[in-house]
Parts: C-alpha cells; structure tokens; sequence
C-alpha cells in the first residue's frame, strides 16, 4: 500500500515562493508516475503538474512558467517548486501517485497541505 505525505504548505505574499514536497514509502517510487492536484473552496480538483516514472512533465496551462515538478527517486519524494504565487494559486494541494498513467490503475492520494496566498 503506497503512502503519501505532503508538507511545505503555507501562508505566503503574492509575488512569493513555496516549495512542497511529497514522501512516498510502501511501493517502489521509481515505477510511479507522480502528480500535484489542488482544490480550491467550492472548484473541482485539479491536475496542476505531472511527472512521469520516466521523467517526462506536464503543466497546467496556468501555471506553466512558474512551477517546476520534480522526484528525487533516490529520497522517494515529489517537489512542486510554486514562484510567483498569486492569490488564485490559493488552494490544498494534493500529492497522487499512479502506476502507467491514463491506463485506469489506482491512484493513491496524500493528505493535502494547505497553500494561502495573501494579497
């Protein structure tokens, strides 16, 4: 059973940096796709960042330029480096792990952490 535990969230200025990481432990990392999601009060989840076992990545229009996705496959951990924030990026962000991405496997999520971006 994969695990997954975020942390690095906050309360940050607008124009400000973050970075948040995810440590996954029960599987083994390296085989994982891993993403970032974020859920904002009454919006839908959504995929902000993906980085695949190969190491392709994938960004949400909105956030291209301005986050950065990585793994550290020998630490088991995901980094969402987030620059730039503005209060739109406002959100809990959740860290999610699937094996082959978009072949229907199971997804495993973290607890979330809470992103606050402040004017």
């Amino acid at each position: 059973q994969l695990q997954l535990v975020e942390s690095g969230g906050g309360l940050v200025q607008a124009g400000g940096s973050l970075r948040l990481s995810c440590a996954a432990s029960g599987s083994i990392f390296s085989s994982n796709d891993m993403a970032w999601y974020r859920q904002a009060p009454g919006k839908q989840r959504e995929l902000v960042a993906r980085i695949l076992s190969g190491g392709r990545t994938n960004y949400a229009d909105s956030v291209k330029g301005r986050f950065t996705i990585s793994r550290d496959n020998a630490k088991s951990t995901v980094y969402l480096q987030m620059n730039n924030l503005n209060v739109e990026n406002t959100a809990v962000y959740y860290c999610a792990a699937t094996r082959g991405w978009g072949s229907g496997g199971k997804f495993y999520w973290g607890q979330g952490t809470q992103v606050t971006v402040s004017s």
